[in-house]
C-alpha cells in the first residue's frame, strides 16, 4: 500500500494528495526530530500535558509554526480525554491549547471546521490520529482516538457530525495517520470486552491466555465502513509509532516517559 503521510522536513510528514486537492490546506504529523527538548523528549516534543520543560515546548512549537506557515496563535486544540465529544472550531476558538494546556477545549478529542486561519491539532505518542477532508464543502477535522476513543467511535461521531453539517458521506475523505501497529499492541480480555463482537474477527488476533493483538488502525477503518464512508477514500499509514523508534515517540514503547507529535489540519489564509 502506497504511504499516504510523505516527509516534507524531518520534522514532519504530509498528506499531499490531499494538499494538492486545496491550495491553502496544509494536513499532516510531526516526527519526534528537530526540536530543542531533552531526553527522554529529545527532540520536537510537542505535548504541554506532560513533564517536559514548557519553554522548550513552546520553543519546538514556534519552530514548527514557522515551518507550517501558521502562527501558534491560531492553533486551536481539545484537553483530548480519551472519549468521543466533537467540537466545531471557530475563529472565536484561535489560540486555546496553543501555548498552555489548561486552556485547551475542555473535554474535547475531535476537531471539526471550515474556517481558514485556524490549525486543528492533536496530540499522540500510539494512538490513532484521524484526519477528515470534504473537497465539496470544504470540512475538515482531526480526531484522537486511542483504544477508548475507537471503541466509543469517536471515527463514527465525527461523521455523524459532518453530515450534520451538510457533508455527504460518500465523498467524505479520511485519512488514518501513524500510531501504534497491531503487532506491538497487546491488550487484555478487559479491552476485547469494549469492541464490538461483529469487529473483532478483522481486528483481533489471540496472542496468548486472555492477551489479544488490536489493530487499532483496521478498527477504526471498519467503523468508518459502518457509517458509509468509502473504501476507496480511506487511507491508511504504514507507520508504526512503536517500531520507527528514530522517526516517533511512543508511549508504550518508552513505557510512559515520552514526548508527543502533532497532527494537524487546517487552510492558511493568504
Amino acid at each position: 500500500m502506497a504511504e499516504t503521510f510523505l516527509p516534507e522536513t524531518e520534522s514532519f510528514l504530509s498528506i499531499q494528495k490531499w494538499q494538492q486537492k486545496h491550495p491553502h490546506l496544509i494536513a499532516g504529523f510531526t516526527t519526534r526530530n528537530g526540536g530543542e527538548s531533552k531526553s527522554p523528549f529529545d527532540s520536537l516534543n510537542l505535548g504541554l500535558h506532560v513533564a517536559d520543560d514548557k519553554e522548550r515546548i513552546i520553543s519546538n512549537r514556534k519552530i514548527l509554526a514557522e515551518q507550517l506557515g501558521f502562527p501558534l496563535e491560531n492553533w486551536v486544540s481539545g484537553e483530548q480525554v480519551h472519549h468521543s465529544n466533537v467540537h466545531m472550531v471557530t475563529l472565536d476558538d484561535r489560540g486555546k491549547g496553543s501555548t498552555s494546556y489548561e486552556s485547551s477545549i475542555q473535554g474535547t478529542d475531535g476537531l471539526i471546521t471550515n474556517e481558514s486561519g485556524v490549525l486543528c491539532t492533536a496530540f499522540f505518542a500510539d494512538c490513532v490520529p484521524l484526519y477528515f477532508y470534504d473537497p465539496h464543502t470544504g470540512y475538515i477535522g482531526i480526531a484522537h482516538a486511542g483504544w477508548k476513543g475507537t471503541v466509543n467511535r469517536i471515527a463514527e461521531k465525527m461523521v455523524n457530525k459532518l453530515q450534520s453539517i451538510g457533508v455527504d458521506v460518500k465523498n467524505l475523505l479520511v485519512a488514518i495517520g501513524p500510531c501504534i501497529s497491531q503487532e506491538k499492541y497487546e491488550v487484555n480480555d478487559h479491552v476485547l470486552q469494549h469492541i464490538d463482537p461483529v469487529l473483532r474477527e478483522n481486528t483481533i488476533l489471540q496472542s496468548g491466555e486472555g492477551k489479544f493483538l488490536l489493530d487499532l488502525k483496521q478498527l477504526n477503518v471498519e467503523i468508518l465502513l459502518q457509517c458509509g464512508v468509502i473504501r476507496n477514500n480511506i487511507d491508511v499509514t504504514n507507520y508504526c509509532t512503536y517500531t520507527d523508534q528514530s522517526l516517533f515517540f511512543s508511549h508504550r514503547r518508552d513505557q510512559g516517559k515520552t514526548g508527543r507529535m502533532l497532527g494537524y489540519i487546517g487552510y492558511r489564509r493568504f
